[in-house]
């Protein structure tokens, strides 16, 4: 994205860099964890995984104790169900008659085959009927027999920012599951963009790829030459964030992208552009501030739900908000359609390299790239630090 740097601020950050880099190094030989410059050393955690294991990222599961979209608000009906999945274990969507969703276990012979009647699932080879908690609550040959069934899974079901989410947790640490706040989303100074998509690689790829803004060599179609300044970046035991700032080489700025920054403000007093990126597990976040403006151009919140039980797939889900001018607010709505293709364009590239760094690991068995970037480096810690263990193939 395009942004005025002052002269002197490259190389600055170049010194920057090679420290980081040289301390990396320095570190490695002497068997120490890599931490970013002005990073915040995580607090102590007794119940840590020694030093010495280092478990394997992309067969590291992500952790189900959190609240995760699963589907559009619109593609939960009132008196139809939704199949859906989060890691493997199926999960049937509906609604009740007064608009609330509700989720249950899908089990063997699915529910989403079924039936919704009086807000309950009815199954439809036998005709079981399964009440929003998940109770059987008629087996309609056996009506007079005090036998039932067993009761199927009902999971916490919340609908918000036009989405359904549901909790897949363990129920014991639900109540400290907090629910995602996304305040842009409410907003009525931004549009928002519902992102929804399906891409054939592990979760962890994705959070990588946003977080390392040094590729944008892969946009350089749709955005020209970038050159990319990392200001700094600073972590804590269940996060990592990164700010960057931009320059263009060559190349102009297309006109989905000038839209979604609206008009640039002159820099004054050192003043410039600045991309924040922030993964707070499960959750990863970009918000993006032309240089002057007080609020974000851009913000976005994404989160990469595991579909199979190998989290080899995952749907990646999640919202872009763009500010609307301060002056006539309705031209951004005239303008979406450039602003839908632009970032089109810019998904669709990550998706296909994401899922290219997939194949090549199924392919290899490992991965066999050396980071050496101090901020993939230290995410690579919070994502497998925070995460859980894949269950092994049967």
């Amino acid at each position: 994205m395009n942004c005025e740097l002052i002269d002197g601020m490259s190389n600055f950050v170049s010194n920057q860099t090679a420290v980081h880099c040289l301390e990396t190094e320095n570190q490695a030989k002497l068997g120490g964890a890599s931490m970013p410059v002005g990073s915040t050393a995580p607090a102590s955690n007794p119940s840590a995984k020694p030093s010495s294991f280092i478990p394997d990222l992309r067969k590291t599961g992500i952790d189900p104790n959190f609240w995760y979209p699963v589907a559009r608000s619109g593609q939960v009906k009132s008196g139809r169900t939704y199949s859906v999945s989060f890691a493997g274990e199926p999960i049937v969507l509906s609604r009740t008659w007064a608009g609330e969703p509700f989720a249950l276990e899908d089990r063997q012979v699915p529910l989403h085959a079924g039936t919704v009647e009086d807000d309950c699932i009815r199954c439809g080879y036998h005709g079981w009927k399964f009440n929003r908690a998940g109770k059987c609550v008629s087996v309609p040959y056996l009506e007079k027999c005090s036998l039932r069934p067993r009761n199927v899974r009902s999971y916490p079901c919340r609908e918000a920012y036009g989405m359904v989410f549901v909790y897949p947790g363990d129920m014991e640490k639900f109540p400290k599951a907090i629910f995602p706040e996304i305040p842009s989303a409410t907003d009525r100074h931004y549009k928002t963009r519902h992102l929804d998509r399906r891409v054939a690689c592990h979760f962890t790829f994705m959070h990588e790829n946003l977080m390392d803004m040094n590729h944008q060599f892969l946009h350089r179609r749709f955005m020209g030459r970038m050159k990319t300044t990392l200001l700094g970046s600073k972590q804590g035991e269940n996060w990592m964030e990164a700010e960057y700032t931009f320059s263009r080489s060559s190349g102009r700025q297309s006109l989905g992208e000038k839209f979604m920054l609206g008009k640039r403000q002159l820099a004054a007093n050192g003043a410039r552009d600045l991309m924040t990126i922030r993964t707070e597990y499960p959750y990863q976040t970009l918000k993006f501030q032309t240089a002057g403006s007080q609020q974000p151009a851009l913000d976005l919140w994404m989160v990469y739900v595991p579909l199979d039980k190998a989290q080899r797939t995952n749907h990646t889900c999640g919202l872009m908000m763009i500010r609307r001018p301060a002056i006539l607010p309705a031209l951004l709505d005239l303008f979406w359609p450039f602003i839908v293709w632009f970032t089109n364009g810019i998904f669709g590239e990550d998706r296909r390299i994401c899922e290219l760094e997939q194949a090549a690991f199924d392919s290899q068995g490992a991965d066999r790239n050396h980071e050496i970037f101090p901020v993939i480096r230290g995410l690579r810690k919070v994502l497998t630090e925070n995460g859980v263990p894949l269950a092994k193939p049967n």
